[in-house]
């Protein structure tokens, strides 16, 4: 069992940046491959990046590549999201993810947080 705690969300002009957190508890966080979802109003979750439990591995949608940075520090439980050059359609609630597999769909993941709102203004 792991219990996520995302942070950092906000309200940011376009071009701006945010800096996601996500703590995790429970002592086998560096077990776990990670991800951070995202979810417009009226639109499906959908998967922003991944990353695997040693940080060897990312994964990045091809809306965010380039602009967003997935890392993790083990020794901390977390898991951040760098967003950078941000645009009014990266707005959403933002959700951090846990998998004892590798996976970049909604459905590999076991373990969610609660979200936190990005809303990027034009």
């Amino acid at each position: 069992q792991v219990q996520l705690v995302e942070s950092g969300g906000g309200l940011v002009q376009a071009g701006g940046s945010l800096r996601l957190s996500c703590a995790a508890s429970g002592r086998t966080f560096s077990s776990y491959a990670m991800g951070w979802f995202r979810q417009a109003p009226g639109k499906e979750r959908e998967v922003v990046a991944g990353i695997s439990w040693s940080g060897g591995t990312t994964y990045y949608a091809d809306s965010v590549k380039g602009r967003f940075t997935i890392s993790r520090d083990n020794a901390k439980n977390t898991v951040y999201l760098q967003m950078n050059s941000l645009k009014p359609e990266d707005t959403g609630v933002y959700y951090c993810a846990a998998t004892g597999r590798w996976g970049t769909v909604r459905g590999s993941y076991d373990y969610w947080g609660q979200g936190t709102q990005v809303t990027v203004s034009s």
